[in-house]
């Protein structure tokens, strides 16, 4: 996937111990070289007290390595790397708050949610809520579809991209066997 200045979508995936701060001086990074960050998400890895950040960006390859490294450079960051959208496995969620009634008289709405493989998850007689998983354009399909139908999409949110390396192991798990630490 690329922007118009034909930059490419990287997703980084860093890796930190569990310190106040750490989000602001990541994302100093990015601030600093002027790098929009597309979307970020936080959340503990599966080594015990350490953090992963997965962010997404356009950029190009120099500048995104140059980024890494810097991120990297900060005292509390244990590794850190960069992926194309190929090298990876990644997803994201969405929430659709729908309109029951509008849900109900039109067969479309239904088709749409099955046809995207998406889940109705609650019912109630003023709205319902389908959740959507998969990629970027995968989600605003569907939401481009149901916003056909006015009225119909009351709240609708998505999360930052979710992503898992195609390699069997975390590349952080191998840096920090190699180190001797354990995981």
């Amino acid at each position: 996937m690329s922007d118009n200045n034909n930059n490419t979508l990287y997703t980084l995936q860093v890796y930190t111990e569990n310190m106040a701060g750490m989000l602001n001086q990541i994302t100093g990074v990015f601030t600093r070289r002027q790098i929009n960050i597309e979307s970020l998400n936080v959340s503990p890895s599966s080594i015990k007290g350490i953090h992963k950040y997965t962010i997404t960006a356009f950029s190009d390859e120099e500048t995104i390595k140059k980024v890494v490294k810097q991120i990297e450079k900060k005292i509390d960051v244990v590794k850190a790397h960069f992926y194309t959208s190929e090298d990876i496995f990644h997803v994201e969620v969405a929430l659709f708050k729908l309109s029951t009634d509008k849900v109900m008289a039109d067969p479309n709405i239904s088709r749409a949610i099955r046809h995207s493989s998406a889940r109705i998850t609650e019912v109630n007689s003023t709205f319902c809520i389908a959740v959507c998983e998969g990629t970027t354009s995968d989600i605003l399909a569907l939401f481009h579809e149901l916003r056909k139908t006015p009225e119909c999409v009351l709240q609708f949110t998505r999360s930052g991209r979710i992503a898992v390396t195609r390699s069997c192991q975390e590349e952080v798990s191998k840096f920090l066997h190699e180190r001797g630490e354990e995981i």
